[in-house]
């Protein structure tokens, strides 16, 4: 709308029914907004909880191949424990293709083996899942 004094601001407000609210006290001049303060409160806890819930709902995935060597292995492994230290659920995912899918008994010992070196930085959220031709698993932090 433009620069007003303060009582040019507070007297427009309340010819409109409407609350003066100061968004950014640093800037120069400052910034304030007519609205109703009632709304203007509500609209940002709603903002402020979704990004919560978001945060919290974060899931990271790794995904790894039956064919995967021991040091791309440990890569992942170390990228695990990081997301859990982070406090953020990891799935694990074995995609198998081909005719990697008549191994699924090495795709399940694999990822319990990987599940194994990771009991202490987080627990197991679901087992072990077989899904067309992928298996996962759902890893909490501790």
């Amino acid at each position: 709308m433009g620069v007003f004094s303060r009582d040019e601001a507070l007297k427009m407000a309340e010819e409109k029914g409407l609350d003066l609210i100061e968004i950014d006290p640093k800037a120069n001049p400052p910034v304030a907004k007519i609205t109703d303060f009632g709304q203007f409160k509500y609209e940002q806890r709603k903002k402020e909880r979704k990004q919560k819930t978001e945060k919290l709902n974060e899931t990271k995935t790794i995904w790894i191949s039956l064919k995967i060597g021991r040091h791309d292995l440990e890569y992942k492994k170390a990228q695990i424990e990081k997301f859990l230290t982070k406090k953020k659920k990891v799935k694990i995912e074995i995609t198998l293709k081909g005719r990697e899918k008549a191994h699924f008994d090495l795709a399940s010992q694999l990822l319990e083996n990987l599940i194994k070196d990771l009991a202490n930085k987080g627990k197991i959220d679901e087992s072990p899942k077989k899904q067309g031709n992928k298996i996962f698993a759902l890893i909490n932090p501790l």
